[in-house]
């Protein structure tokens, strides 16, 4: 017998409780559907890295695989490339899009996380930066490789080992639609802008898209790196990524099909469309 979405919900909510041991014993009878969406999604962003039960993962893939249905994934079938957006002739006009939406709902490659130098996703509840949203999305499946991965690095470059700016690594998707995500450590601006952080950025969107070419990705979904939490004015930030994309499609235009600036904020789109409709 198949269950509602609310049942899934529900069995879900009490085996996160179950394998945490500081909100066990959390009450929540009470909650309406949305309070239990946020507890469910409060408690897989808390829980530190580390193996969990085939029932908690099977439950847990159920609830994520009803939720992108509910909310739609977006094949690139359905984007438009710049040709047709705004008319541009730039011979690579075919093979660049913007799009304003939700980037775990794209059906990608692969879509672009903007992480820290933990590399392990976003630990507060229900937090908006981009890297939560990923990891939520994705399932505890993707915190787990990226520890595996980190700890990697750390017995093999020191336990103190944080991911550099700039660099690009790849995991799986697995519940989001995309088949991977490439995790890159963009530039924090604590002050005043200046050439090593843009050559940082630079680096960032770079590294993403020789991922690609190295295994054979043929269409990524780029965020908006460094723009949110890590203060690079947007403006700029816009005027690399365009940049550093048309440069590499000149050079390996025939390595991607697609490649997506995802924003989420009505400026952001602004700013893109501004900088496209001159290519």
């Amino acid at each position: 017998m198949n269950r509602n979405p609310g049942d899934k919900a529900d069995i879900l909510l009490e085996k996160l409780k179950e394998d945490s041991e500081e909100y066990k014993y959390l009450e929540t009878d009470g909650y309406s559907p949305g309070e239990k969406k946020n507890a469910i999604r409060s408690l897989m962003n808390i829980r530190m890295p580390g193996k969990f039960s085939d029932e908690l993962r099977h439950l847990q893939d159920n609830y994520l695989q009803d939720e992108l249905e509910a909310k739609g994934a977006v094949s690139l079938a359905d984007i438009p490339a710049i040709r047709e957006q705004y008319g541009s002739t730039a011979s690579f006009a075919g093979k660049i899009s913007l799009w304003q939406g939700d980037i775990t709902r794209l059906k990608a490659g692969a879509i672009v996380n903007a992480a820290n130098s933990q590399m392990l996703g976003c630990f507060v509840p229900c937090h908006r930066c981009i890297d939560n949203a990923i990891h939520s999305a994705a399932g505890m499946q993707l915190r787990e490789e990226c520890h595996q991965i980190m700890s990697g690095r750390r017995m093999k470059y020191g336990r103190k080992y944080e991911e550099p700016t700039g660099t690009a690594t790849l995991t799986k998707g697995y519940n989001l639609p995309c088949d991977y995500v490439i995790h890159t450590v963009g530039p924090i601006v604590y002050g005043s802008l200046n050439d090593a952080l843009c050559e940082d950025l630079r680096n960032c969107y770079e590294n993403v898209l020789r991922c690609c070419m190295e295994n054979h990705i043929r269409s990524v979904a780029f965020c908006c790196i460094s723009t949110g939490e890590f203060h690079f004015p947007n403006e700029k930030a816009a005027e690399i990524a365009c940049e550093t994309v048309a440069d590499f499609l000149k050079r390996y235009g025939e390595s991607m099909e697609r490649i997506v600036f995802n924003v989420f904020k009505d400026s952001d789109r602004v700013i893109y469309e501004k900088i496209l409709s001159r290519f």
